[in-house]
């Protein structure tokens, strides 16, 4: 079946861009599980023929819904339906593992990346003496092209030599120093995207979101690092096994 057979045409009564139609359209065909995760759309100039509208207009429908997260494009096999990302939180693993693993392409977006001294918080959370160094890494986080996640994170210094080391994950360069966490506790709650992250995520202010709190551990206990990372509350899933004890 076409994919205009399956999400309908365009241009019945309404007044906007034929762009913002399709967007529509297909934004309400993801929504409604016609078009289901992992999908592929059909070539842009396939879909051009299908609803009679250029390949600019095509492409600009399909930019604007990659920026929100419900497309996602990979490299030499085209454009695909987002799957929303589980996050096992039983596994110590860092973002650009987890979405390896998964087949899709991660990057990071640096906000800043320097060196500083701990703060009295952070001086509790990371067992440091007061003006202790510290690194900072802030990045919005990435996959196949899509803001998945803003993450703020502050390392003890003596675990990497310098800041500029970590180009792509932070844990495989902990790790090339023998630092890397192997035990963590992490804290989950429900926010709501601030204009500042929504503006990073492409989402809208006040959409929901998820905010993940991460203390890590060497294997001797001493604590290494703290993170803040805010997640899009539609894109991904935290899963966690549990066992019963008894």
């Amino acid at each position: 079946m076409s994919l205009a057979a399956q999400i309908g045409p365009l241009g019945q009564g309404d007044s906007a861009p034929l762009y913002k139609q399709l967007q529509k359209a297909l934004r309400e065909a993801i929504q409604d599980k016609v078009l289901a995760p992992d999908d592929a759309l059909p070539p842009e100039r396939d879909m051009a023929d299908e609803f009679n509208i250029s390949r600019i207009t095509v492409r600009k429908a399909l930019d604007g819904l990659v920026s929100e997260g419900l497309l996602t494009r990979r490299q030499g096999a085209g454009t695909f339906v987002a799957a929303r990302v589980e996050k096992n939180f039983s596994k110590l693993t860092c973002f650009t593992e987890d979405m390896i693993s998964r087949g899709r392409t991660p990057h990071s977006e640096w906000i800043a990346r320097m060196e500083g001294a701990v703060t009295p918080e952070e001086s509790l959370t990371l067992g440091l003496s007061p003006g202790a160094p510290v690194y900072r890494f802030h990045r919005v986080r990435c996959a196949d092209g899509a803001p998945m996640a803003v993450e703020y994170t502050t390392i003890a210094a003596f675990a990497l030599p310098s800041p500029e080391v970590v180009t792509t994950s932070l844990y495989e360069a902990m790790a090339a120093t023998g630092h890397r966490p192997t035990r963590a506790l992490q804290r989950l709650r429900g926010v709501l995207i601030t204009p500042e992250h929504a503006e990073l995520l492409h989402v809208k202010p006040k959409d929901a979101g998820l905010l993940v709190e991460r203390r890590g551990f060497l294997r001797d206990g001493r604590p290494v690092e703290v993170s803040h990372s805010y997640y899009r509350g539609d894109a991904y899933d935290f899963v966690a096994e549990l066992n019963d004890l008894g």
